[in-house]
Order: structure tokens, then sequence, then C-alpha cells
């Protein structure tokens, strides 16, 4: 079924171009025969002008002033032996202005080979003519072309990304709920396992850190559920679910990594959904410790105005250059040598989609450290 789809995909990209290069083909033969009989309509009017040249003006033909007459489209200029100018079809034309009459001889060469109007063997005068008004559109049609397959092109290529890049999405939210799924059967087996110590003449101790994990297991396992899905945002104190996550990666971190945290003493009321909210300190913090190699100083800082509040995560790592800034958020960058390059990726979408709030690098200067803001709506009321 692949195979087959990836001949479709390629007969219809064979097929586009030899039906684009069929028409721009066809419109340059086209263009040649135009010019081609814009070629013998001049030269039929050089011989007409010839045969008024050399007639009695009662003797003219009607053929020969009908030829000369209906010759609007062209622009000319004809110059005699004794340098005399005449134009025809050019607007603004003015035979006095040398260099304008230079210039328009040397375009006209350009665009046609001059015709010598003779007369028994001499020259009478050269008749420099230009393309009309038809060629110089037409000229532009091949490149007008392009640009509409550039722009089709274009359209079809995000397209197919953006419908690639749903795919991915709803692979990973797939897969997510998954590991949820997995995770649960045996966490619950587990949970039995634990009921069953209490029984038993083991220290209270070991089986409170024993819960603690479980518990643990069962915010990650209802964190992995809620990819792909809406989740359920209630009001919540920003300081508190900031100090959770905190002081969780704080305790299981060593203590080469100094942890600081500045809060206002009051509540910070928001919508929020707690364990997604958390994974994205975590994830954040996280990846702060890694910049710093594990050794470092961390601090958390949030401030708030009438309807919003930041949250501010500083670091003192290796930086951030100021170009990747908007990149590191995007899925699969990494810079680790076996990252997956999924956690600043799900921070923003777990901010920006679900909360409908912002997340960004702030500040970075290299070898100095980098500060990410969080930034939240209030909940007032």
């Amino acid at each position: 079924m692949k195979d087959n789809t990836s001949i479709i995909r390629w007969s219809i990209i064979l097929g586009s171009f030899i039906i684009i290069s069929s028409i721009l083909w066809n419109t340059y033969i086209f263009f040649q025969n135009f010019k081609s009989e814009e070629r013998i309509k001049m030269e039929i009017w050089s011989k007409a002008q010839i045969e008024l040249i050399n007639s009695d003006q009662e003797n003219i033909s009607p053929l020969t002033l009908d030829i000369l007459r209906k010759n609007t489209s062209t622009p000319m200029i004809m110059e005699n032996t004794e340098g005399n100018i005449d134009s025809s079809n050019i607007e603004n034309f003015n035979p006095s202005d040398s260099i304008l009459v230079a210039k328009l001889i040397e375009k006209f060469s350009r665009e046609n080979k001059p015709i010598e109007i003779k007369y028994n063997g001499e020259i009478l005068s050269i008749l420099y003519y230009g393309n009309s008004n038809v060629i110089n559109k037409l000229k532009y049609y091949p490149i007008a072309l392009l640009l509409i397959v550039f722009l089709f092109g274009s359209v079809v290529y995000f397209f197919y990304r953006s419908s690639k890049t749903a795919a991915l999405n709803k692979l990973w939210s797939g897969m997510a709920k998954e590991t949820a799924h997995q995770i649960a059967t045996p966490l619950s087996s587990i949970m039995g396992w634990v009921e069953i110590l209490k029984t038993k003449n083991i220290d209270d101790n070991y089986i409170d850190e024993i819960q603690k994990d479980i518990k643990r297991l069962n915010i990650i396992t209802d964190r992995f559920s809620k990819i792909g899905s809406v989740p359920v945002l209630e009001k919540n104190d920003v300081i508190s679910e900031t100090k959770s996550a905190f002081e969780y990666m704080k305790n299981r971190t060593s203590n080469s990594v100094n942890f600081k945290i500045k809060t206002p003493k009051k509540e910070i009321i928001a919508l929020l959904n707690p364990q997604l909210y958390g994974w994205t300190i975590e994830n954040l913090i996280k990846n702060s410790i890694d910049s710093m190699k594990g050794k470092g100083d961390i601090t958390i800082e949030i401030a708030e105005t009438k309807l919003l509040v930041d949250v501010l995560i500083a670091d003192t790592g290796i930086g951030i250059d100021k170009k990747l800034f908007n990149k590191i958020f995007d899925p699969g960058y990494t810079s680790k040598e076996r990252g997956w390059g999924l956690g600043l990726s799900l921070s923003k979408r777990i901010i920006e989609d679900y909360h409908k709030g912002t997340i960004e690098v702030v500040s970075s200067k290299i070898g100095e450290g980098t500060t990410i803001k969080i930034q939240l709506k209030r909940t007032v009321g």
C-alpha cells in the first residue's frame, strides 16, 4: 500500500512537471512565432514607406496608405541618411532630445534587428522598432505561470506538512494514552500489595515511601492520559501549585543546585490543571538542571499585575543563542545527545493550547544563563 502511494505521488509530480514544461515550451514557441509575424508586418510597413516616398501624392495606392495608417501598436523610430528622426506610437517623444533618441534606438535594436529601407540598392533610412504591448505582456506570461505553480506547490507542501504534523500529534497522543493505560495495570497491583504489607510487621516508614511513589505514578499516569484531550481547568493558587512542583524537584536534586523561590505572600488565583501545570514547572526545572550540568542556581519568581501572573524560571546554565529562542519549543528539537525534544514542546502546548497563556524565553546570555517566563490570566473574583 505504501509503495502504491509513493508511485502515485511521484506519478502526479512527474505528470505535473511534464504539463508545466509543455505549457512553457508552447508559450515560448508562440512567442517566437508572434515575433516573426511582427517582423513580417514591419517589413511590409517598410515597403509601404518606400512606395510612399517614391510616389506622387495623387498616385498613392489606398492599400499603401491603409498599411501605414493601421500600424498603431508597434513603437518605432525611423532615421534617414541625413540624421532626421521620425517616430510613431511613442508617447511624449521629443526628436530633438538626442539622449532619449539614442536610448530608444539602443533598446529597440536589442529587441529587434533594425530594418534598412532601400530603394534601387540605396539606403534611404533605417527603421528601429520595439516590441508591442502584446509581446511585452506575453513575455512575462511564463514568469506569472511559474509564480502560480510555485504558490500552488507551496500550498500543497504546507497542507501535506500540516497533515503529517496532525498525524504525528495523533500518534503521540495515542502513545501517551496507551502508556498511561499500561502503567495503570501494574500500579493497581502494587497498591494491593501495599495493603497486604500493612498487615505485616513492616516498618511504617517504608510503606509511606512506597505510597509516595505510588502517588507519584498516579500523577504521571493522569498527566499522560490528558495528552490529546481537553483538560479540566479549575481555580487554583498559582503560588501553591508552583511551590509544590518546585519542592518536589528540589528534594530530588543534588545539593550542587541551589534553589530559590520568591513569591507574593497572598494567593494568586488562576484557572489551572494542577497536574499539567506542575508537569510544565518540572520540565522547565529539569531543563535548567541539564543546562547547568547539575551545578548552579535556579530561581523561580512569581509576580502579578491586575490581570496577569508571571512565573519566571531563571538558571545559571550555558545559555541559548537568540536565534533559537523560539526554536527550542519546536517538537523534536534538542541540544542533548540522547534527548527526544519533547519537554519544552509539551510545556508550550500545555501553557498556550490548554491554559491559553504564553511561554517564552525573555532573556539569555551564552555562558551566563536563561530566564523563561510563563504568563497566565488571573481569575478575579
